[in-house]
């Protein structure tokens, strides 16, 4: 148990250091021709029925949905008598304050119509992305709860686990395609997801960790 503490600790200070370097280089420089390229590559392809789905993709994570979703399946694990994983699926709601934060810190500006196509119009700021850190955070926990409750059916732990694995791997070319965000947004808001998703397992884990050394 020592070592595998010690190998996270290493994989979240790395996280944190990657996350770090990239947010500091991007304050620095807001456009780069490696962002404006991927968006382009990703926007190559365009049609109605794609613009449908990429906004589908990105449904979760726009206000007040985000929100609602989160407290939704928090009160459903609440009621299903699993009230420890309702809560720490509400406190969720707490990377939002973070996410604003660093937005404001680094003030990248959103894509432009100079640069790429816009099929969605956003207010905050560009970096990270808020979407790929909630979805990271919210369907990375869940996929995690699915794996750890056995009591639930297994035909709806394994349909909750693939749609959720789906718009984990979906949510960064849906906001890149959408004008959104660039590439570096959504590498940002993956990192921080997984920094944020570090504290959340590890205190939801640390009383059953407690309990077996206690026996």
């Amino acid at each position: 148990m020592h070592i595998k503490r010690n190998t996270l600790l290493i994989i979240l200070t790395l996280l944190i250091i990657a996350f770090t370097s990239l947010s500091v280089f991007i304050a620095g420089h807001p456009i780069l021709q490696f962002d404006i390229r991927a968006s382009l590559f990703v926007q190559q392809y365009q049609a109605d029925w794609l613009d449908k789905l990429m906004l589908a993709i990105s449904f979760f994570g726009e206000l007040p949905w985000s929100l609602l979703s989160v407290l939704v399946v928090a009160a459903i694990f609440y009621w299903q008598k699993f009230k420890r994983e309702g809560l720490f699926m509400a406190s969720i709601l707490l990377s939002g304050l973070i996410i604003l934060g660093i937005k404001n810190m680094i003030n990248r500006p959103r894509p432009t119509t100079f640069y790429v196509r816009l099929v969605e119009v956003n207010r905050f700021q560009s970096y990270p992305s808020g979407h790929v850190l909630s979805y990271v955070l919210f369907f990375g926990f869940l996929i995690i709860l699915m794996d750890r409750l056995e009591t639930i059916p297994k035909i709806t732990r394994n349909i909750v686990t693939y749609l959720s694995a789906f718009l984990m791997i979906s949510i960064a070319p849906s906001r890149i395609y959408l004008g959104a965000h660039w590439f570096t947004d959504t590498l940002g808001g993956f990192l921080l997801g997984l920094i944020c998703l570090f504290p959340l397992c590890y205190f939801y884990f640390k009383k059953d960790s407690s309990r077996s050394e206690n026996n």
